[in-house]
């Protein structure tokens, strides 16, 4: 079965911060496969033997494939004698003496894509830190996914098609339409750059950023990064307060940025400061 890789990597980094989060001594997880059928279990944290690891977790049964299928957090006190669950895993489960175990799926865009673990060595109710800190965890989990699923579509969007025949005449397209385009795709990777935490998609959508705009002219004035997002924002059309919110800042931030961009780019209006940038070829 082949396991979403990117889903895989959320999961390892998350389990060290599900076990500060919920007290719980042992976490583990994986990832969905095709068709959300069944999950490998990949990832291990606190664990004493290898029993769990690429144990293959059909939708629907254990704990784990409960929770996929309900699409929602459950646990059990005691798992070996609870009557809530299938009992298929019981082995690998009694082997890593697991008593009390807590399972949540990660759901992105009404898919799920894993499920992460936490669990105690005794038979015990699991409480609200436990059960509050997992899910916590899910959630940045999923937030961290949304996030690399959103710049990987913007990328995929921003590369060339193959070509291809056309059949007839092309429709003509309304002046300025697609420039528009270029202009608000620039300013969502640019907003979306910052929020990705792995190096590598990072690079690639500040890459696709600059393929966006004009090869600046040697001398020309250099933004900060923050006051470069900001004026791509405010090219657009938005408001400080809308920049604000699409940056995850205060307006007070936006103007302060914005005046640094008008300054650096001897500019007395908004329209000036876009208007020097896109001459410099720091906006498309």
């Amino acid at each position: 079965m082949a396991a979403d890789a990117v889903a895989t990597a959320e999961i390892r980094g998350a389990l060290a911060g599900l076990r500060r989060a919920t007290g719980l001594p042992v976490a583990f997880g994986g990832a969905v496969g095709p068709g959300a059928a069944q999950i490998r279990i990949s990832e291990l944290s606190g664990t004493a033997t290898p029993a769990l690891r690429s144990l293959v977790v059909t939708s629907g049964t254990g704990l784990g494939g409960r929770a996929v299928a309900l699409g929602r957090a459950c646990a059990v006190p005691d798992y070996s004698s609870s009557r809530r669950i299938s009992h298929e895993y019981d082995a690998p489960v009694a082997a890593e003496g697991l008593r009390s175990v807590l399972a949540v799926p990660l759901v992105v865009g009404h898919r799920v894509r894993g499920v992460l673990y936490g669990a105690l060595r005794t038979a015990e109710p699991l409480g609200d830190r436990a059960l509050g800190g997992a899910v916590a965890a899910a959630r940045e989990v999923e937030r961290a996914l949304a996030v690399r699923d959103e710049a990987r579509g913007m990328l995929a969007a921003l590369r060339p098609a193959a070509p291809v025949a056309p059949a007839a005449a092309p429709a003509v397209p309304e002046p300025g339409a697609g420039r528009e385009q270029v202009r608000e795709a620039h300013a969502a990777l640019r907003a979306l750059a910052p929020r990705i935490a792995d190096p590598e998609l990072r690079a690639e959508l500040l890459a696709a950023c600059g393929l966006l705009t004009a090869p600046p002219p040697a001398g020309g004035p250099v933004l900060a990064p923050r006051e470069l997002d900001v004026l791509t924002w405010v090219a657009t059309g938005a408001t400080n307060a809308a920049v604000a919110d699409r940056l995850g800042v205060r307006p007070e931030t936006v103007k302060g940025y914005l005046r640094a961009a008008m300054r650096k780019l001897s500019a007395h209006t908004r329209g000036e400061a876009v208007t020097a940038a896109r001459r410099a070829g720091l906006l498309p």
